[in-house]
């Protein structure tokens, strides 16, 4: 998640530009909107069906913590899921509410640790995506596809993609600036929709590289 200092210095710097154009006796041009940067650690998403293989008929996902985005949640459920070759990840955990598909979002370490290629992917974009087995406490699930690591991403409302000159699926950049670790990043994939808060996903590798957790400046450009 993006620093306090950085989210404190995008309200200071709103602050004084609205008071130097009251001074000048014109009216201030728009405030960038708040704008949060968010590490998304591996996790999975899962449909209905795939839950009650895994955590038994009648399953449902209860509420861990709340995310950002409205209504999503990280929830209690956690499984094991098992590479190609027998090397596993523990503990991932099942974000919520269930969705149509059952994917799961990896990093690029994560990728090495378990010895598969994984292809960066929009989230739902799984064809022809590597698959894993998944225990959970009542069953073991075989997923066909479904494991990528996830473009980096912004979530936009419409008037967010309005301020910033976008639509939806356009590429955006992204620039977080730490002491001594200035980041850029390039096509980030612009999401719009009226339920979306303006949120960056990056992974905990970008994450990690950019210093994310020292940002003292976080902002969105088009390139």
């Amino acid at each position: 998640m993006s620093s306090p200092a950085a989210q404190n210095r995008s309200v200071v710097e709103t602050l004084v530009r609205e008071a130097l154009f009251r001074q000048l006796g014109k009216p201030a041009p728009a405030a960038a909107p708040t704008l949060l940067v968010n590490s998304s650690a591996r996790h999975m998403h899962i449909s209905p069906d795939n839950l009650e293989v895994l955590f038994g008929k009648g399953a449902e996902l209860t509420v861990h913590k709340m995310l950002y985005q409205t209504d999503q949640f990280a929830s209690q459920q956690t499984v094991t899921m098992v590479g190609p070759r027998k090397r596993i990840i523990p503990n991932l955990r099942i974000l919520g509410p269930c969705r149509n598909l059952t994917q799961i979002e990896l990093a690029l370490t994560d990728s090495i640790q378990l010895g598969i290629d994984i292809p960066v992917r929009m989230s739902g974009d799984i064809e022809g995506t590597p698959g894993a087995y998944i225990m959970g406490p009542k069953g073991m699930l075989e997923m066909k596809n479904g494991v990528i690591r996830a473009a980096r991403h912004v979530h936009m409302s419409p008037s967010d993609a309005e301020f910033y000159g976008v639509k939806h699926l356009d590429k955006i950049t992204l620039k977080v600036t730490a002491k001594g670790c200035n980041t850029r990043f390039d096509d980030l994939l612009v999401r719009v929709d009226p339920s979306f808060k303006l949120e960056v996903h990056i992974d905990t590798d970008e994450a990690n590289a950019c210093d994310l957790d020292n940002a003292e400046k976080v902002e969105l450009f088009k390139s």
